[in-house]
């Protein structure tokens, strides 16, 4: 690719973070700038529609710009918005979730809701993260793909993940160098509770005794409990410490403990994560008679809080594993006002009990595909409110169109959640009621 640099105003950021600027009529998708930007940059892939550059020199800054809090932001692709402000990347999801809900659901919502915001650094609880051997550079790589390629960062650490693991990350390729099995370990699974920290060793091969040693010392030396996975999901196991209590995090406005395996689903952010139920049970207007509906309910992060405010809750989830888990954390924290189904909510039939019961009150939680499928059975149901937290703001502007235009719902409010800072990842909420 032509190494010549050229110089450009910015006009817009695109969804993925990138400054989107003209250049004799074509569309440039530049790495690193900002709107309003003058900046200097050199081409790095030619297509036929766009071309992507990435940028050399900022010559007339944004005043939304900020230093990037990681040395490695540049690099790494784990993160894409850590030169624009906290503030500002709050207001860039905020349009973004506006103009979905125009482009794809053709809804205006009523109200827009204050954004929820929280820590934005060190907040990340889960990741993975990929490991590999470069036979050329004869050394281990641990970290985050780099932007826009398949390829692993050569990072030192990580300013968005907890620090239990974010300042270990040099520490975890020492460990990797020196095994056995350097280069038959694929990837490290990181889940974090309030009190303990887990990694699981993807392995490919059966790990030596001296491997086991070093992996199990490794967990002593730095507080940290060690899973192995040799196969599926269903492989993880500890092996570190051999009696440990296990992971789990608090939701203390409603006094309640979660406990739960590394490879269940949990929020990434425990701070966000607390303030997003706080704001789902407001938002929900709970009343002591209420039966409230939970669909794609997980492990009961949103039901729990609820059954505490409403006479009843009923979650429904697609994983046998996260209803057990649900169930599980219901019986810990002695709510018995709760009911759990496993069904597939993306097919377009129920089948169990759930659905012959009657609700006032729903909650959606779905997957990045959305909830396109129960909406039909949802719009029968004659409930006056329902809350929809979604992430991924395409598929709820389709959702709530569709609950608008041809259910006969209102839009009430909608607002982001702040989920997860320095990425374009949106977390976004919408209040609806008939």
């Amino acid at each position: 690719m032509n190494s010549t640099t050229n110089i450009v105003t910015v006009h817009a950021l695109s969804h993925e973070g990138r400054g989107i600027a003209k250049v004799e009529d074509k569309t440039v998708f530049i790495e690193g700038a900002l709107p309003g930007e003058t900046v200097t940059f050199v081409y790095q892939k030619r297509r036929r529609r766009y071309d992507e550059a990435k940028v050399i020199d900022v010559l007339t800054p944004s005043k939304d710009r900020v230093t990037p809090p990681c040395p490695h932001f540049m690099l790494c692709g784990g993160c894409s918005l850590q030169h624009l402000d906290p503030a500002a990347q709050i207001a860039f999801k905020q349009n973004v979730v506006l103009e979905q809900l125009q482009h794809f659901g053709g809804v205006i919502p009523e109200t827009i809701l204050p954004p929820v915001m929280g820590p934005t650094i060190g907040y990340r609880r889960r990741a993975r993260l990929g490991v590999k051997y470069v036979v050329k550079k004869e050394k281990i790589l641990v970290g985050f793909r780099e932007k826009r390629s398949g390829l692993l960062a050569d990072i030192n650490q990580c300013e968005v993940l907890h620090p239990s693991v974010g300042k270990l990350i040099l520490a975890l390729k020492q460990l990797i160098s020196e095994l056995d099995a350097y280069s038959t370990i694929p990837q490290i699974e990181v889940a974090i509770g309030d009190k303990n920290t887990a990694l699981v060793f993807r392995h490919l091969e059966t790990l030596s005794k001296k491997d086991l040693h070093s992996l199990i010392a490794f967990g002593e030396t730095h507080n940290i409990f060690i899973y192995l996975q040799p196969e599926g999901p269903d492989s993880v196991h500890r092996v570190s410490p051999a009696h440990a209590t296990p992971l789990s995090y608090l939701l203390p406005e409603f006094t309640l403990e979660f406990i739960f395996q590394p490879i269940n689903f949990t929020q990434v952010n425990a701070e966000m994560n607390q303030k997003m139920v706080s704001t789902v049970v407001d938002l929900l207007n709970l009343q002591p008679t209420d039966r409230v509906l939970d669909l794609f309910c997980g492990l009961g992060n949103f039901t729990l809080p609820m059954a505490t405010r409403a006479a009843k809750v009923v979650g429904v989830e697609g994983s046998a594993l996260a209803v057990q888990s649900a169930q599980q954390n219901a019986q810990h924290n002695k709510i018995s006002n709760v009911e759990f189904y496993e069904e597939n909510l993306q097919k377009s039939t129920f089948e169990t009990l759930w659905v012959h019961q009657s609700y006032d009150k729903v909650l959606l939680d779905p997957p990045r595909t959305g909830a396109i499928e129960v909406i039909p059975f949802i719009a029968s149901l004659g409930v006056k409110r329902m809350v929809y937290v979604s992430c991924n703001p395409a598929t709820l502007a389709r959702d709530v169109g569709e609950l608008v235009k041809n259910h006969g719902f209102r839009l009430e409010s909608v607002g982001v959640l702040d989920m997860f800072p320095h990425t374009t990842h949106i977390e976004s909420i919408a209040v609806l009621y008939g």
